[in-house]
């Protein structure tokens, strides 16, 4: 297994590792037993994954599954998935955009697209609906928990998930009725309402219905217009759903939504700061209608069959001033707009067949599933640009249809062998206005093996290989050399091993896990500089392989109730990413450089106090190392324009709760630290002879608000 960290991560993985096996030891000596009786002893709550084909405990799940209660936070309001991120361990997000689209996990994922068709690293779905790569919409208003798997998912979910998963779960339909307000205001004009019903609609039905809107002004200020609103939020989102138990074997349900960001997309100056001069301002909006049915069949003891078909019609609107100033500041009156329309359909279905209790192999030690899942989806662009004659069109539709298996034998009483495979049939066809056509198909498969300690006691392990896989793809720009036009499917060995636990009376809860990745025709894309006949630069980026890549890491979440008022908690994630053998499309050598969006370290850490009266009061810090934001890297005397600055943020909540009603004052990023979320590297100034320099997206400024929650 190899991994490979500098000196200063090393000595701390080896130091995290010692304290696990410490911990470990210590729930077997008296003493420390007995100092545990003499506290007050609250116990963590259990949370269940739905992610894997069958429903666990986190604790109990042996996969790095990170899943984020939401409704045990009690920071500051959540409107989007992007807000609650940094509580997992080597989760990064990419900006370029007025919310994060795209996502990176061990150092894998997207960080933007343009004209290029994509697919995606990181899956997301959305209550069983397929989101990937459009992560604009995760609003998380009613949503229940997150759930982020790191990791291939070679057989579970197949090529959307390369680097991992994220799976949003909304709150389900209750038995008895229920309804609540929320209300937020904040600065920079940031105000929400939300409300939410649920209830019996039945005798074996019940229903539930979500609303929320948002709203701030964003955080620059474009000097040129005079606005403060050219990078705003305006996000609404509607939800529904039912529960159907159609009989003792039979459940069934059913979920809608509607989702509208209409956001502003003006965050790039040309003096690095929050002060803007376009006279053009962009536009970043998706627009989502969206239904899924999911239904469950005992049939008897032996068989159960489950279903899910998810569809999603999303239209997206990004687009930007590309010279970031007004006519007159460029010589030649040089000024430009780009904007990228898309109307997305993506239809999903998924049927799996289960073992029962009695319909287990070998004697009744044996799990079974096996399934079948396909996904059909279209995407039609419209690209207008300034300086094209006419808008560029292009059409690109994906067909997958793959089939899994999964076997899980208990050996032993203690120990369990999970034997899964995936074979998928990934088929694309591209055409646009310029006359380009691709029709690339690809066979993959990928799978994994696990074995797993678990006593039923306070301790679990579980040593894992996962196979995971990502279709081929292709460059459509005609400016490009037709050799840069094709790149191959990327494949992924990824090696685990990790340890879950309890102690101390179940009040510390642990989970780590130690993992090296083995990258094969590693996807990379590489930005170019092309020269137009009309004397202007074309910005354009491509995606080539990379020979080898190595992802290696280590990642724990700790819970500590010390009291039943006062709790610890915290995460740490180190990684450390390198090319092999790899020259991109631009020349650079990057054998032995860090992969893009991949920092060596993130934390979060904080504590929550909740005294008997009601009060609670909650302080967090979060953050990361520098990471580079592309993979082309100028190789400059200027690398701090390459790559951003280590971080962190000071987060605080004050709040007071009752039964029926809860009131918080919260802030984010108290000492307004100014960071950056994403980068590019070009001439863009007049002002400096049009210098290659660094151009950055700063993350947001001091945040602080009041929310008020109210159950009916």
């Amino acid at each position: 297994m190899y991994v490979s960290f500098s000196p200063r991560t090393s000595a701390a993985v080896l130091g995290f590792v010692a304290w696990a096996v410490a911990c470990a030891t210590a729930t077997s000596i008296p003493a420390a037993t007995a100092a545990a009786a003499a506290l007050d002893a609250p116990v963590i709550e259990e949370i269940v994954v739905t992610t894997e084909f069958r429903q666990n405990t986190v604790d109990r799940t042996p996969a790095a599954v990170s899943v984020v209660d939401l409704s045990e936070l009690k920071g500051r309001s959540i409107n989007h998935l992007e807000e609650i991120l940094d509580r997992v361990p080597n989760v990064n997000m990419a900006g370029g955009s007025s919310r994060a689209r795209f996502y990176q996990i061990r150092g894998i994922g997207e960080r933007g697209q343009y004209e290029v068709p994509l697919n995606t690293s990181v899956g997301l779905l959305i209550d069983g609906v397929d989101f990937s790569g459009i992560g604009t919409g995760a609003v998380l208003y009613d949503a229940a928990q997150v759930e982020v798997l790191r990791g291939p998912q070679g057989t579970l979910y197949g090529a959307n998930a390369l680097a991992g998963l994220i799976q949003v779960r909304t709150n389900e339909p209750t038995e008895t009725f229920e309804a609540g307000v929320s209300l937020d205001a904040a600065n920079y004009d940031g105000l929400g309402v939300g409300a939410v019903v649920s209830g019996p609609l039945g005798e074996s039905v019940s229903g539930r219905l979500a609303l929320r809107k948002y709203q701030d002004d964003g955080f620059y200020h474009n000097v040129y217009l005079d606005r403060s609103d050219t990078n705003r939020h305006d996000e609404l989102s509607l939800r529904g759903k039912l529960a159907m138990a159609l009989s003792d074997q039979l459940n069934l349900g059913l979920a809608a939504g509607y989702v509208d960001v209409d956001n502003g997309y003006d965050a790039f100056s040309l003096d690095n700061d929050r002060h803007t001069r376009s006279d053009q301002p962009g536009r970043d909006a998706q627009e989502s209608a969206f239904v899924s049915a999911k239904g469950d069949w005992a049939v008897g003891d032996t068989l159960i069959l489950e279903g899910i078909v998810g569809y999603a019609n999303s239209d997206i609107d990004y687009g930007y001033d590309e010279d970031w100033t007004y006519v007159g500041f460029h010589p030649y009156a040089y000024s430009s707009t780009d904007r990228y329309q898309r109307d997305r359909d993506t239809l999903t279905v998924d049927v799996r067949a289960l073992s029962g209790d009695g319909g287990r192999l070998l004697g009744g030690s044996t799990d079974w599933v096996v399934g079948l899942y396909a996904l059909d989806q279209t995407v039609d662009l419209t690209r207008t640009y300034t300086f094209f004659p006419a808008p560029f069109t292009s059409v690109y539709e994906t067909h997958r249809i793959a089939a899994y298996g999964e076997l899980s034998s208990a050996l032993g009483a203690q120990w369990r062998l999970t034997v899964g495979l995936r074979g998928e049939r990934h088929r694309a066809d591209y055409r646009d206005s310029e006359g380009v056509r691709f029709d690339p198909d690809d066979d993959l498969w990928g799978g994994r093996l696990v074995l797993e300690w678990d006593p039923s006691g306070p301790l679990m392990a579980y040593a894992s290989i996962t196979r995971g896989y990502k279709a081929g793809g292709f460059n459509p720009s005609n400016s490009l050399d037709p050799s840069l036009r094709e790149y191959d499917p990327e494949t992924l060995w990824n090696y685990e091993l990790g340890l879950k636990g309890r102690w101390f009376d179940e009040r510390l809860s642990g989970r780590f896990a130690l993992f090296t990745m083995q990258r094969r025709d590693v996807q990379a894309d590489t930005s170019l500089l092309i020269d137009r006949p009309d004397g202007s630069t074309e910005f354009v980026q491509l995606t080539s392989n990379a020979a080898e890549g190595v992802n290696s890491g280590f990642e724990m979440e700790l819970t500590f109730l010390l009291t039943d008022r006062f709790s610890l908690f915290g995460n740490l994630g180190l990684l450390h990413t390198e090319f092999r053998n790899f020259v991109n499309a631009a020349g650079e050598d990057l054998d032995g450089e860090p992969q893009a969006h991949a920092p060596s370290y993130q934390f979060y850490v904080g504590a929550e106090y909740r005294p008997a009266t009601g009060f609670f009061a909650r302080l967090e810090l979060e953050g990361r190392d520098a990471f580079y934001y592309s993979d082309s890297r100028r190789f400059s005397d200027r690398p701090d324009d390459l790559r951003s600055d280590p971080y962190t943020l000071l987060n605080a909540t004050l709040g007071y709760s009752r039964a029926r009603w809860d009131v918080r004052l919260w802030g984010q990023n108290l000492t307004d630290v100014d960071y950056t979320i994403r980068g590019f590297y070009f001439p863009n100034d007049p002002r400096d002879d049009y210098t290659e320099r660094g151009w950055f997206q700063l993350g947001e400024p001091r945040r602080y608000g009041v929310t008020l929650n109210l159950k009916i």
